[in-house]
């Protein structure tokens, strides 16, 4: 069963959403603390805390004696900096392509547990033999993740094989969109301000599916970059970048 979203979350998901949705432009006033707290049912002081953590995440801004507004700052931007393989090799001036592999709708039960606890999602509650024969429903067979698998090929040769996973609930359009013509970051960007991201590199060997997307041996030496991005204090996506150890490197100054 899917965790209940407290008030204090429901309040500043409304209002990302006015925001992304531009009904809130930069620099707009956004409905009062009052008005928010009858329109949601809460206290003052639920609201007081949305907007306290929505100021400090730097989506809203607080004036003294004017009231709440959105910040001045453009949406589509993460706040912080996501590059990806498609910019890296656009920039080295390198022939690139994408190819989706498989695309698909994860639910609560098809979890597994490692999943299961990167995005905080409970294992699904069983319905009992009366709830069934009723056909009652719940939520349990509605999408909580979207998977998809891609091959990134750098003149012609793959390069990179990414395993995604996003919140189907925040971003309930992503399944929709042609990955060999947008790139996921960018789609992700251009939808929700990425609050931080972690990463780690490991090197590990090949399974089979990597081996083959990669197009080498098994158990091949692969550099395997893991990220996970957080919006609104949640994760919002995790992936799983692997590279073909030979072909490719990660560089940078320091």
């Amino acid at each position: 069963m899917t965790k209940t979203i407290p008030a204090y979350q429901r309040i500043k998901n409304a209002i990302l959403d006015n925001i992304h949705s531009g009904k809130w432009q930069a620099g707009n006033a956004i409905s009062t603390e009052m008005a928010l707290a009858e329109e949601f049912g809460v206290s003052r002081m639920t609201v007081n805390r949305a907007l306290k953590e929505l100021s400090e995440e730097r989506v809203l801004e607080r004036r003294q004696g004017s009231g709440t507004f959105v910040a001045q700052q453009q949406f589509n931007h993460t706040f912080v900096e996501v590059r990806n393989i498609a910019q890296d090799l656009k920039s080295a001036n390198r022939d690139y392509k994408a190819q989706v592999v498989s695309k698909r709708s994860i639910t609560a039960a098809m979890l597994d547990e490692y999943l299961r606890r990167k995005f905080d999602i409970d294992t699904p509650k069983v319905l009992t033999m009366k709830q069934a024969l009723k056909n009652e429903s719940n939520d349990d067979d509605k999408p909580v993740l979207y998977e998809v698998k891609i091959i990134h090929f750098a003149d012609g040769q793959p390069i990179q094989f990414e395993e995604r996973w996003v919140d189907a609930i925040k971003l309930p359009k992503f399944i929709e969109q042609d990955f060999s013509v947008v790139n996921t970051s960018d789609y992700l960007i251009a939808k929700i301000p990425l609050e931080r991201g972690s990463y780690t590199i490991r090197a590990l060997a090949a399974p089979d599916e990597v081996a083959n997307a990669l197009q080498i041996e098994v158990q091949s030496p692969t550099l395997v970059l893991s990220r996970q991005t957080y919006s609104s204090g949640k994760v919002l996506t995790f992936v799983r970048m692997w590279h073909a150890g030979e072909r490719y490197q990660f560089s940078g100054e320091l």
